[in-house]
């Protein structure tokens, strides 16, 4: 039996699984087009490619069957593991709903499902060296969207690979991870960027020293995309690990002038005095954030 809002249906599902159409059309032996005309509402699919699609997500969330796409939509998703308002495991398994107040997360989970998928994809950060001043560090990044609505964050440097939770909110990404071996945690907001795939941003992070005792230091912080995701999350999974396996201090002189200064601010009464800041900021009017200057052109 196919249901009314079908597409949506199904929609949900490929977004909340991470699926894409190509790698759905081959798990179901089908054309892409096909797929395609089942998200756009032309037809629907048969009683064989309705089984061959429930297997599909069921393989990927044990338990789902045919009959799961007749129930109201909260019932589907809480089928799926995709949010709803309602669903207060979902809001636990970000651990957002501990700081978070309902309007500002429902926005969260909003937002991400409009424009999340600006944000997926790998990235190389760029910031001052916390132990070696003058020097500057590359961490590794991938940023896909999670079962829980919102995207996740997982970083990756030395021997620590942090774990967390991303989400776009006003003109900013908001993201907090945690390494589980140190207990370090890492706070970042980014400027975002808007109606584009984000291919740069940058903005203010907060973290722990490990030596000297813990202590909290801040610093500005430069993202750039490496690549985009994959139909294959765990070849992408392979990949992210592999990138964190180099020397993550950046060679001397391999910084253009520019991003050196953009991330080595001076903040004090004096710089405010000489038309400059009296705090850490990142200045959303003067962001380097921005989208995409050639769809095939990533960094280095």
């Amino acid at each position: 039996m196919i249901v009314d809002d079908f597409p949506g249906r199904l929609a949900l599902a490929m977004k909340v699984l991470s699926i894409s159409r190509g790698r759905l059309a081959a798990e179901l032996r089908v054309d892409k087009s096909v797929v395609a005309r089942w998200l756009n509402g032309v037809n629907a699919p048969n009683g064989h490619n309705l089984s061959n699609l429930s297997a599909a997500i069921g393989a990927r969330r044990p338990g789902f069957t045919d009959l799961d796409w007749e129930r109201d939509i909260d019932a589907f998703g809480l089928a799926l593991g995709a949010p709803t308002s309602s669903d207060d495991a979902v809001r636990a398994m970000t651990g957002a709903d501990q700081w978070l107040p309902q309007a500002v997360l429902q926005e969260a989970l909003l937002t991400t499902q409009a424009r999340g998928d600006a944000y997926e994809g790998f990235w190389r950060s760029t910031r001052p060296a916390i132990d070696l001043p003058g020097r500057f560090m590359h961490d590794r990044i991938v940023i896909r969207r999670g079962a829980h609505g919102l995207l996740t964050f997982r970083l990756t440097v030395v021997d620590m690979a942090f774990e967390g939770v991303a989400f776009p909110s006003q003109a900013q990404l908001f993201a907090f991870c945690a390494d589980p071996h140190t207990g370090v945690f890492i706070f970042t907001i980014l400027n975002s960027v808007l109606r584009h795939r984000a291919d740069v941003m940058d903005g203010l992070t907060l973290t722990l020293q490990r030596s000297g005792g813990g202590s909290p230091v801040a610093g500005a912080v430069l993202l750039e995309r490496t690549g985009l995701l994959s139909d294959d999350p765990e070849a992408d999974d392979a990949r992210h690990v592999a990138s964190g396996g180099g020397d993550p201090l950046a060679p001397e002189g391999s910084l253009a002038d520019d991003v050196i200064a953009h991330l080595t601010r001076t903040v004090s009464p004096v710089a405010l005095a000489a038309a400059g800041q009296f705090m850490l900021a990142m200045p959303f009017a003067a962001s380097k954030s921005r989208g995409p200057t050639r769809s095939d052109d990533f960094p280095a």
